[in-house]
């Protein structure tokens, strides 16, 4: 994947299966506001935040190794551009390290330059290496 997209880290002492799953568990680490599942391959979900939304289908499911959302369809109301979201990935990837495990998420598509990339990675950076990374660790995520 390119280097200039959004991209954040955390490892944690759990393994690839139970992060794989945590993952999987949006409303309880990124959005209180869900709606449709995010479990298996061809899934269909909506999270929102006010007047802002966004929707995914699930395109690629490795079970304890890899998810790739794709952004069907967005609102993001504070933008020019309020689609700018559309047609980009959320592509989680996860490695076994021998007792803890790795996980890199790559929002293929948010790049500097974006309308939205300095708000928006603000936002990716709590939500995965804060509330992420809490659910994973210590079982309680921090849902907006």
């Amino acid at each position: 994947m390119e280097a200039n997209n959004y991209h954040a880290t955390i490892t944690a002492k759990t393994t690839a299966n139970k992060a794989f799953d945590n993952i999987n568990r949006v409303k309880e680490w990124w959005a209180k506001n869900f709606s449709g599942s995010s479990q298996k391959l061809n899934d269909v979900f909506t999270v929102r935040f006010g007047e802002t939304f966004v929707q995914f289908k699930l395109v690629e499911v490795v079970p304890g190794k890899k998810v790739v959302w794709l952004v069907t369809d967005c609102y993001l109301h504070w933008l020019h551009d309020k689609t700018e979201w559309n047609g980009t990935s959320v592509v989680f990837e996860i490695n076994d390290l021998k007792g803890s495990t790795k996980i890199d998420m790559t929002h293929v598509g948010l790049v500097p330059g974006a309308e939205c990339y300095a708000d928006c990675k603000k936002g990716w950076d709590g939500h995965i290496k804060q509330s992420l990374y809490k659910l994973v660790t210590e079982g309680k995520g921090m849902p907006e």
